[in-house]
């Protein structure tokens, strides 16, 4: 009882200092597209390749009011003509496994950039590439910045190049196959207007595949 009650007197005192109070949150709802059952195991071994795990993905936790709010706004990309599929695709909503879902970029390093039309607060990604089977992609690398260039104030959300192909420093983060949960991507409450996802082929072949990007913020 006296601990509830000291609890209770300094919450006030904070609340009369004028000190901001806690925000309120919430546990993300993800809508996730239907698995697919078979396809050939893949025949990849890499020194930073995640152990697969079928657990369930913990909670993810966010302040009151975080949504998606990437679904139909601007994509560009490094490959301007995809050999699959329209740019547009990234944010459409649909994460099917089907190639009809599918875009796919040339070979070498390549991106996808979203516009999210004003500086926004990034709580966390989605991030599927092509989840038919069982892939992984290479040099996985997700930027944030408020410069559309991406030449000034960048800043790394997410990297899994673990021998830096790609330019961008040597990751800390894994590997992994891909699968119809997406990769979630901490966004680390991130400000920023432009998101940009790179990527170097495939165990598959040397194109880089994306089914969509749901970016949740505010």
């Amino acid at each position: 009882m006296k601990i509830t009650t000291t609890l209770l007197t300094i919450a006030l005192m904070l609340m009369a200092l004028g000190a901001p109070a806690m925000a309120e949150e919430i546990e993300l709802k993800f809508e996730l597209p239907e698995p697919f059952f078979g396809g050939t195991p893949v025949d990849y071994w890499g020194p930073n390749l995640e152990e697969e795990s079928f657990k369930p993905r913990p909670a993810f936790k966010a302040e009151a009011g975080t949504k998606i709010i990437s679904k139909g706004k601007a994509v560009t990309s490094s490959d301007k003509n995809p050999a699959l599929g329209e740019l547009k695709m990234l944010v459409d909503g649909d994460k099917d496994y089907s190639k009809d879902s599918l875009i796919e970029l040339g070979e070498g390093v390549q991106w996808v950039q979203v516009d999210l039309g004003a500086e926004s607060t990034l709580e966390c990604l989605l991030l599927w590439h092509f989840h038919e089977g069982n892939r992984v992609y290479f040099d996985v690398v997700v930027q944030a910045s408020n410069d559309k260039e991406f030449k000034k104030d960048v800043i790394t959300l997410y990297n899994n190049d673990f021998d830096n192909s790609a330019g961008f420093g040597v990751g800390e983060d894994k590997e992994y196959k891909d699968n119809d949960k997406g990769r979630l991507i901490d966004g680390k409450d991130t400000k920023a207007q432009y998101v940009r996802v790179y990527g170097q082929g495939n165990t598959a072949n040397d194109l880089t595949n994306f089914v969509e990007l749901e970016i949740w913020g505010r």
